[in-house]
């Protein structure tokens, strides 16, 4: 199985930003040793005193000079606050850093009102799918230098490797997004992280819409990978402690609390006591929010939930505190699924 990573530089406790990207710098690294094949880093806007993963195209400028091989990219860029072309010149500049192994992950969201505003970005737009599909088109069509000769943008160009461009991906987490995705006929990749229950839905809607790609690197046929919040110990108790944080953050989003990730110690407190142990098996319709396991039950749960929607490879998305123990995590995962790298 291709196992991935997204990163949300999450600001440790006593922390700044600078920890915050030490820490996301040392995974990406690790990641590549352990033979991982992407490491995304994602966008949030106003949170900026516990994730610190605002800006991807800067972090991954970091990234291509941390790393040799692995593939990186943005889980996501949000497209709803940006020109297309200014993301595109990014993403070609990346090309240009880390040649030929640059994921141009494009998504969308909206903050709260007040970081919207601040970013010059219209919440009223007629038609969100139009726009957003819009916006990937032209940002694919800037990468690739594909519009037509009478286009307004057809003599503009962004910076190039002289590699293989950036592969332009779609990311969501609904049907919608999974729509666009498939018309476009680009890589599709799906937060089961935030819905869960409309995973299998999203599958359903990007292979009915599924139409190859008449320009960019697009895949002949669908082609797809699911984001999940995992995280593995030694045994299934110990990681199902270590899936407390996810749990009570969780909790604290339903209650319109967004903070610092808590310990594992404070998030047993809030939930009552540790979280049991995720089944070995699951049962058809049960999706969990989080998993956890030993390596032989996180490797069998990956192995079930990509099995559900026919996913091409996984993406391991996390909420774990310690520096130190995501680290193990990651090294778990990946002698879970087989991978091939080495971790020294």
């Amino acid at each position: 199985m291709d196992l991935s990573i997204v990163d949300l530089s999450p600001v440790p406790a006593g922390g700044t930003a600078a920890d915050a990207y030490a820490n996301t710098v040392a995974a990406a690294e690790q990641a590549e040793r352990l033979g991982y094949s992407r490491f995304w880093v994602a966008e949030h806007h106003g949170m900026g005193d516990h994730l610190a993963g605002t800006t991807p195209e800067v972090l991954l400028g970091r990234l291509a000079g941390a790393t040799d091989s692995i593939r990186i990219g943005s889980g996501a860029v949000l497209l709803n606050h940006y020109s297309p072309y200014k993301v595109a010149e990014a993403f070609g500049t990346l090309d240009g850093l880390a040649p030929g192994r640059i994921d141009a992950g494009l998504g969308r969201a909206n903050g709260s009102p007040a970081s919207d505003r601040a970013l010059g970005t219209d919440r009223r737009v007629e038609n969100p799918d139009e726009d957003h599909e819009e916006r990937i088109r032209a940002v694919v069509n800037h990468l690739y230098d594909a519009f037509p000769d009478d286009h307004p943008y057809a003599d503009l160009t962004v910076p190039r490797s002289g590699a293989a461009p950036p592969v332009p991906w779609v990311l969501g987490s609904s049907p919608s997004s999974a729509a666009i995705a498939g018309k476009l006929g680009a890589r599709f990749c799906f937060a089961a992280f935030i819905r869960p229950n409309l995973a299998e839905r999203a599958f359903e809607t990007y292979r009915e819409q599924f139409e190859p790609a008449e320009i960019g690197d697009g895949p002949e046929e669908p082609y797809g990978m699911v984001a999940v919040n995992a995280v593995a110990a030694e045994t299934d108790a110990a990681a199902a402690r270590r899936r407390a944080p996810a749990e009570a953050t969780f909790k604290r989003m339903q209650r319109g609390v967004v903070g610092s990730i808590p310990s594992v110690e404070e998030s047993i407190a809030e939930l009552g006591g540790a979280p049991e142990p995720t089944p070995a098996t699951l049962d058809a319709d049960e999706w969990p929010r989080a998993i956890s396991g030993s390596p032989e039950t996180i490797s069998g749960l990956l192995e079930q939930l990509a099995d559900r929607v026919g996913a091409d490879e996984m993406m391991i998305q996390h909420t774990v505190p310690d520096h130190g123990d995501a680290l193990e995590s990651h090294t778990l995962l990946a002698e879970a699924v087989g991978l091939e790298g080495v971790d020294r």
